[in-house]
This record gives C-alpha cells, structure tokens and sequence, in this order.
C-alpha cells in the first residue's frame, strides 16, 4: 500500500511538472486593447524602426568578411538565401502579432498563445541576440573609428595587449567596451528611443547606401567573379582563399555564409516588440516588417554585388571593406563619405540592438522566469535599471573579447532557434481547435458538468460568476476536449492521419495528431539534414548509395507535411495569417535548422553552455516563482488578468514537488 502511494505521489508531480511547462500566460480581451503606453507610431515610423536597427553591420562590415571567409561572390546569393529565411520568419511573427498585439516580441507571443517553456525557451534567445547584436555592432562601430585613423590603435593593442587564445579576438577592444558602456549610461538614466532621430538616420543611411551602389556600378568588372585559381593567394598562405570563381569555397561555403548572413537580417522583429504604442498593430505590425525586410535585401544584394565586382573577393577581410574597396579603386573621396553612412547606420543599430534588451528581461523577470531583482524599475528615471546595466556589461565584454565574425555566428544560431520555435508555434495554433470568444460563465458551467471532482466547485463561486469577462480564443482552454476521457482507436487515428472523414473543422483528435505531425516534421527535418551534411561531398559527386537513401529520407518527409497540410484548420478572424499553411512555416522549419547546422563546432558548443545555464535558472529558480505557478487547490478565476507579471492563471492544479 505504502508502495502504491509513493508510485501515485510520484505520478502526480510527474504529471503536474509536465503541466507547469505548458501553463499559459492569461489575458482578458481588455488587456490586449488597453495600454499605458501612448500609440503614436504609424507604418512608415515602425519601417523605418525596421531599417535603422538592421541595416548597418551587415552592409558596412559582414559583407566583405563573409565573402574573403566563407562564399567568395557568392555572398549575393547568400545574402538572398538568408532573406528568404527572415521573410518566412517575418511572416510568423506578423501573425503572432495580429494575436497578441501586445509589446514582448515573441516571448510574449509565446507565452499567451503555446505555453511557459517555449516562452522561455525563446525568450533566452532574444537575449542572446540582442546582448551579441549590441556587442557585434559596437565592434563594427570601434573598428571603422579606428580604420579612419589606419588602425593605430588596434596595432597598438595588438603589441602591447594581444590575446593568443582560440576563438577570441586577437586584442581586448576597450574602445567598444567604452562605446556599449556609454549607451547602457544613456538608456539607465531614461534616454528614450526617438523615432524622429532614427527616420532620419535611416534616410541618411540609405542614401549612402544608394551612392555606393550607383558609384560602385562604374567601377565593376565581371572578371572577379570568374577568378581563376592562379590568380589568388596560395594555399600556403595564413589562409586557404578557395579555388576562385563564383563558388570559390563551393555551394556548402555559400551555405555557411548564409548563416552568418542570416545576422544581418536580424532586427526586424524589433518592430513586434512596440505593438502597445502602435495606432493599427494588427495591420502595420505585418506591413512593416514585410516592407523593411524588402529594403534591407535589396540594400544588401545591391552592396554585396558591387563590392565584389569592384575588387577580388580573397582582399576583403578587413574591418571596413566598404570604404577599403572604394579606396583601392582610386575612389577616396567615395571613403569619407561611406564612413559617414557607416557611422549613421551603425548609430541606429546599436540602438535598435539595446533598446529592447532590458524589455525582454524585464517582462520575463516580471513573469518570474528569470530573477525578479532584474524587474527593478528606478524609482526617478523609470527604467528598468539593473537589467539595464547587467545586459550592458554583459555585452560590452562580449565587444571586448570576441571579434565581429565570432558575434555574427553566436547571434545567429540563437535567432534561428528562436525563429523555428515561432514557425513551430504558428503551426500548432493553427490546427488547435477553433475555439471563438466565449463567456466565462459558460465555459465554467461545462466545466462543472464535465468534471465530477466536486473539489473545484468551491472555488468558482457565484461572485466570482458575475465579474467573469470575455477571454480570447487562444488564452481559453476548451475545458471539453481538456477533460475528454475518450481513447481513440488506432483505426481512429490512421484515418484521421490522412483526414479520411474530411473534417472542416479541428478535433480534439485531429489537433492530437496535428500536434505529433509537427513534431515529426521537426525530427525528420534534422534527420534529413545531418545525412544530407554528413554526405556532402558524396551527393555533388551523385553517388547511388546516398542519393537513394536521400530521396527515401525526402518522400517521408513530404508525406508528414502532405498529412499535416490534409488536417483541419481553425478560421478564427485574424488582420493578418500566414499564407500557404503548413508550407511556409514548414520552409522557415527546413531552412532555419539547415542554416543553424552550418554553422562552427566552437559556435554549437557556445551556445549549447548558454542554454544550458537558462535552463539551470529556469528549472532551478523560474518553474517555482512563475506569476503563474499554482499550488494545489489553489485554483483561482479572476478578471484581472494583466500583462506586468501579475497574471493570475487559470490552469489545472499543478503539484509541483516543494
């Protein structure tokens, strides 16, 4: 007897651990109109917003780099690889954002709509791009300063400070370190973002970006991207320069720079973290990212072409070789004023890059996940201003001791991640059932006639009856299909796979299977991609033994997505859905994961420490102190429901061990 409790003890917390990761963050239909905050911002504030935060490293410095390191030419279509990527992610967010038109980017998103360890999860890595995007374009910053004065003050570094340490900048850079502590001050102290000063540095930087194209276009030659292998360094040099051509380093070099690449493009979904202080959040939050996204690919596809076309690919791997490249061609005036566009564009991106840093770990430590000291907000600047001084160290550090290629990867696999969780999270909404605006009362009444556990009655009294307010399709659980007790056969479930009663509207079992669906597809994309990497060489040689197994790996793949794609689907009312589902968010999926397998060992290894320290926070501090941890019988309802990190939750008991 004592055994068989100590099993059902064991099963309960089991049970009500597995809940607490999936508990939801819950908003009234209030909460998501209602705001403190002053909506002023129209679509052309938040493109700009869009464009200054992202169009500035990649175009001044990434460019060049990547193509002397990683793709030769073929940056441009590296460039255009990774701006599929973004657009399919924009699409996700831009619905995302016509459901939770609320600020907190996608963590927020997340946790409203799937649940508390994809918010986290997600959440963790919006803080790493945004602590390395501060980093990387304050390196980017320090070294055109210093490229403007030929480099004296890294070549001094250099001689009396270097750092002979693998994967670690060859000098400690303090001027970048100087540069992001100067910036925390200013946003610590209530410096506000300023959307007049950023339109006007985006125009500026634009332009610059419009004169190096048409300037750059007179000094083109096609013959250097038909480079022949003699006319490069040897092999023998510090550095292997490839085999010249379009594709020096191959296909799989232009792969790897896509996914540094895919960098540049990161910085749009600052536009998802205002949608309180947007007039129209449901319709300008998607225009705005789609239109910024456009810009920012054909500045980069335009710049990246003449760059390449001016000078050989194998001699830009310099700290600004925008400007290096105009100078060798004869252009020095062109030089100067480059690097006025330069420091305009990094001007708005290292903005862009901090300022929303301290909202993502002030709404998560509002919410308890990470340590709620980090909520502190001064009680003069109104600030949240520790957050605001650890991120900032933090990533002036990071400036100090990692060079701008090192940031690039570490920022990038943390984006992709963060972007596959958001298309994973589009997927599995869309094929919940459609549950539309109901009544409290009614939902608790069916409650009571499903549930014959009395205990809960007790707490649903009739006060609490009468101030129940109208909650949102996907912050309601449909209590029905929750409680359903019904066990579904498996000739049920085969048919329901490929759908062949002709459902029009989602089930509890279709969502099931909607749900596994999803879930293979993900499994399968990383199957498909670690044999298609580990046989790289093998498949440009179309080897039978692996082409075979390949395409075998490719039809099951296409199967699990045709199933998913014959599933029913919610209509619910949106401004804005993302067209051609399961398909594009099944793109976003493919092409996220192949990106993020493309990039270093040392970057895996990196990033697997910094997720492996979030879940010691999460899952030793956060899980328990959670706004939203319930203990048991404390089941509550209230129409209070806030977005600051008093959110009450209305899940089922969750006994978590104590």
């Amino acid at each position: 007897m004592y055994m068989e409790l100590q099993v059902n003890s064991l099963i309960m917390k089991t049970r009500g651990f597995v809940k607490a990761l999936f508990r939801k963050k819950q908003l009234s239909s209030r909460d998501c109109k209602e705001t403190s905050l002053h909506r002023c911002l129209s679509v052309f504030d938040l493109t700009s917003l869009g464009i200054g935060s992202t169009l500035g490293l990649g175009i001044y410095v990434l460019a060049g780099q990547v193509a002397s390191t990683k793709a030769g030419p073929s940056v441009v279509l590296s460039f255009f690889f990774a701006a599929v990527a973004s657009l399919v992610a924009g699409l996700c967010y831009a619905e995302f954002g016509a459901r939770v038109p609320k600020a907190g980017s996608a963590y927020i998103y997340s946790y409203v709509s799937v649940g508390e360890l994809m918010a986290f999860v997600i959440g963790w890595n919006l803080i790493l791009e945004y602590v390395i995007g501060t980093a990387s374009v304050a390196r980017g910053y320090s070294g055109y300063i210093d490229s403007l004065s030929n480099n004296s003050v890294q070549n001094k570094l250099k001689e009396l400070l270097p750092l002979n340490l693998n994967g670690i900048s060859e000098y400690p850079d303090f001027l970048s370190l100087g540069i992001t502590l100067l910036l925390t001050l200013m946003l610590a102290i209530g410096v506000k973002e300023s959307s007049r000063f950023n339109s006007i540095f985006m125009v500026l930087n634009l332009c610059i970006v419009l004169f190096a194209v048409i300037a750059g276009s007179f000094e083109a030659d096609i013959h250097n991207w038909q480079l022949s292998k003699s006319e490069i360094p040897s092999t023998n040099t510090s550095y292997n320069y490839g085999d010249g051509g379009f594709f020096p380093y191959g296909f799989s070099g232009t792969m790897e720079g896509a996914a540094t690449c895919f960098y540049a493009f990161v910085g749009f979904d600052i536009i998802a973290t205002t949608g309180e202080e947007v007039k129209n959040p449901q319709k300008a939050i998607p225009i705005s990212i789609i239109l910024s996204l456009l810009v920012i690919f054909l500045s980069y596809f335009g710049v990246s072409s003449v760059e390449t076309l001016m000078w050989p690919y194998w001699d830009q791997n310099r700290a600004a070789p925008l400007p290096y490249v105009f100078e060798m061609v004869g252009w020095h005036i062109a030089k100067w004023i480059i690097s006025v566009g330069a420091l305009a564009g990094l001007s708005t991106s290292i903005l862009g890059a901090m300022f929303p840093l301290p909202r993502i770990m002030y709404a998560m430590a509002s919410d308890g996940l990470i340590f709620q000291q980090l909520a502190t907000v001064h009680g003069r600047f109104k600030t949240p201003v520790i957050a605001t001084v650890i991120s900032g160290i933090f990533a002036g550090l990071m400036a100090m001791l990692f060079d701008v290629r090192e940031l690039a990867d570490m920022m990038s696999i943390g984006t992709l991640l963060a972007y596959t969780l958001v298309a994973v999270s589009v997927l599995l909404l869309r094929y919940k059932p459609n549950v539309e605006y109901v009544e409290l009362e009614s939902s608790t009444r069916s409650l009571r006639k499903k549930d014959s556990n009395p205990s809960l009655e007790p707490h649903l009294s009739d006060s609490s009856l009468d101030h129940m307010t109208t909650l949102s399709s996907e912050s309601v659980v449909d209590n029905s299909m929750l409680l359903s007790k019904e066990n579904y056969t498996l000739w049920q479930i085969l048919q329901q796979i490929f759908n062949f009663n002709n459902l029009s509207n989602p089930t509890h079992l279709s969502s099931q299977v909607s749900t596994y669906l999803v879930a293979g597809i993900v499994l399968m994309v990383l199957v498909f991609h670690c044999f298609v990497i580990g046989f790289e060489d093998h498949f440009s040689s179309l080897e039978i033994q692996v082409i075979i197994p390949g395409i075998i790996l490719a039809l099951l793949l296409l199967i699990i997505v045709v199933a998913l794609w014959l599933q029913p689907s919610n209509s619910g009312k949106l401004s804005f859905r993302v067209p051609l589902v399961p398909f594009i968010p099944f793109l976003g999926i493919f092409m996220n994961l192949y990106l993020m397998m493309k990039l270093s060992k040392n970057t895996w290894i990196r990033f697997a420490v910094w997720m492996c320290v979030g879940f010691i926070i999460y899952f030793g501090y956060g899980i328990r102190r959670s706004s939203n941890y319930l203990q048991p019988k404390d089941v509550q309802v209230t129409n209070d429901s806030r977005c600051d990190g008093e959110t009450k939750s209305t899940n089922e008991e969750s006994p978590l061990i104590k």
